[in-house]
This record gives C-alpha cells, structure tokens and sequence, in this order.
C-alpha cells in the first residue's frame, strides 16, 4: 500500500513531450536500437570480453554524444509478434534497466523515446503501459533523478501518455 501511494506521489516528476528528443536539455537519452536482423552482432565488452546483448537490455552507447545529453543508452527493446513471447516483460526490462544505468551515472534528468514502438510494431497503447509503471518503479528506486521526459513524435502517443498520467 505504501508503494502504491509514493508511486503515485512521483507523478510530478514525470512529463511528456512532442517534438525531436535532440532539441532535450537532458542528462541522459534513451532510444531503442532497432537494426532488425542485427541484434546477433551487438556485444558490449565486460571484464570476460565481450557479452552478447539480448533483447531487454540496454547499453551505454557514449557519454558526451551531444551538446543536450551527457550519455546515450540504447534500448534493445522487442518485436511485437502478438503478445505470446514475453514482448510485455522484456519492454519492462528495457525502461527497469535504462533507470538502473541512470541511477550508475547519477542522472538528474532522462528521456525516453517510446520503446518498441514504431517499426518494431508495439502497440502503443500496451507499452505506453508498460513505460509508466516502470518509470515509476525505477523513480521510487531512484530520488535522484528529477525529471523524466516521454518524448513522443506524434499528437496520438502524445494524448495517448498525457491520458494515462493525467495530464
């Protein structure tokens, strides 16, 4: 119950915006990789080599990529193939694992474009779901973090996330 009610309290820090997530004065982008076909061929380098990165990962591509943000993360977020093979849960893993590398970077201020969605055919209405209860779990873990901005590139989704967090 608790959880519920702080959850909810975190709202605040949440907003939504329509236009280029490049145009963003925020410490951190996350975007969904979404090179079909080469996902085989994506690994990030550990202290074993290198690991091969699976889908609901994320990775930290670059600090410093732009003037606006100081790291670039990139999601590996899921092909909609009908709901039947853990879509749901590995987009959850994708926002959940995103808010942990802002949480190791100290990150005051993220934005998220909608992960999955798109070419990847991800209704928009399930991982708009999805996208909000993760961000709100990852904020209750995270104090830190003061902003976190939906970037969305058309009115739908826009509407679609502004109704779904009262906004």
């Amino acid at each position: 119950m608790f959880w519920v009610g702080k959850a909810a309290n975190d709202v605040h820090r949440i907003k939504i915006h329509q236009g280029k997530i490049a145009t963003l004065n925020v410490e951190a982008v996350v975007s969904c990789y979404s090179q079909s076909g080469a996902l085989e061929r994506l690994a990030v380098a550990s202290g074993d080599g290198l690991v091969p990165l699976r889908i609901g990962d994320v990775h930290v591509v670059a600090e410093a990529v732009e003037v606006t943000s100081r790291i670039l993360i990139e999601a590996i977020g899921p092909r909609w193939r009908g709901g039947d093979y853990q879509e749901e849960q590995q987009l959850a893993s994708c926002y959940s694992k995103a808010m942990d590398v802002a949480k190791q970077y100290n990150v005051r201020s993220i934005a998220f474009t909608p992960i999955s969605c798109g070419p990847l055919g991800f209704p928009a209405n399930r991982a708009t779901n999805v996208a909000i209860q993760q961000i709100k779990l990852g904020l209750g873990r995270n104090p830190l973090i003061e902003s976190v901005i939906f970037c969305c590139f058309d009115p739908v989704t826009t509407a679609l996330y502004r109704s779904r967090l009262g906004k």
